[in-house]
């Protein structure tokens, strides 16, 4: 057991061994979860993983309507994706299992992971920053399972169905690995997931003097760019999917200027005190 000892009298090691404690009980929760997780296969593979692959999935349905109300291509209307999942090894749907159970341990598990992250750095804060833990807890959380849904819900069917109907020849059939399969569902998801996190890991460099809010305006062109690329690395090649995704990245790093104004305000205000 880690030692009952005053945070702020702790030697450099003692905050490493304190890390360490942090660190094992959010992998314990992360077990935890996974193994929960794990029991309930046929849940989390038929209707979430494999959700995607269904035409009646709830993006292709909004997608084809909205296609037929603006007259546009109704190539989201279908009724089945023409490729088949398959498993090529003889370990490979057993490690599938446990690595996407895994995933889905730390995704149910992200706010106690986070909770032990703010337990080992709000010694070093003031006490009014010490009371807001249950406010970064919640937004962290919100943000996090936010951008999970986005990734579901958006990137992962538009990647889904674009890679899943491109042939570069009617005699090559598309039958993917389960493994490629669930890691492009796995990549969008955690993808978005910490994507959508920027205005906190903004908040936290603002709070310690490493961004500023003319920093971030005088950068913006540059963020854009930035922010297209990764657009174009989670999403298939397509200016469609790329716009889509680049949209809410945007809205978010205006949000983290917005932030940023807050917290120099608050800092000068302290200074002429």
């Amino acid at each position: 057991m880690a030692k009952a000892v005053n945070k702020n009298e702790m030697s450099f090691l003692d905050h490493l061994e304190d890390l360490r404690w942090h660190i094992i009980r959010a992998f314990v929760a992360i077990g935890i979860a996974g193994v929960i997780a794990f029991m309930f296969k046929s849940f989390i593979f038929d209707v979430i993983i494999l959700g995607p692959k269904s035409a009646d999935f709830p993006t292709y349905r909004i997608l084809c309507n909205l296609s037929k109300l603006l007259g546009l291509d109704e190539s989201f209307c279908f009724d089945e994706l023409p490729f088949k999942i398959q498993s090529r090894k003889v370990a490979s749907q057993f490690s599938v299992h446990l690595w996407t159970s895994v995933t889905a341990g730390f995704v149910l598990a992200f706010p106690y992971v986070i909770y032990q992250m703010w337990s080992f750095i709000a010694p070093g804060l003031y006490n009014r920053e010490k009371k807001s833990a249950r406010w970064f807890i919640i937004i962290s959380s919100f943000m996090f399972f936010l951008g999970v849904l986005f990734g579901y819900y958006v990137i992962s069917p538009l990647s889904i169905r674009f890679l899943g109907t491109y042939q570069v020849s009617e005699q090559v059939f598309n039958e993917f690995d389960i493994e490629s399969y669930i890691g492009l569902v796995r990549t969008s998801i955690l993808a978005c997931g910490v994507m959508f996190e920027l205005p906190i890991i903004i908040y936290f460099l603002a709070k310690f003097g490493l961004v500023t809010p003319d920093f971030l305006k005088k950068n913006r062109k540059y963020a854009i760019v930035l922010i297209l690329i990764v657009s174009a690395v989670i999403t298939p090649p397509d200016v469609a999917s790329q716009f889509i995704v680049s949209i809410p990245v945007l809205v978010l790093y205006e949000i983290s200027i917005l932030i940023t104004k807050i917290i120099y305000k608050r800092e000068l205000k302290k200074q002429k005190r």
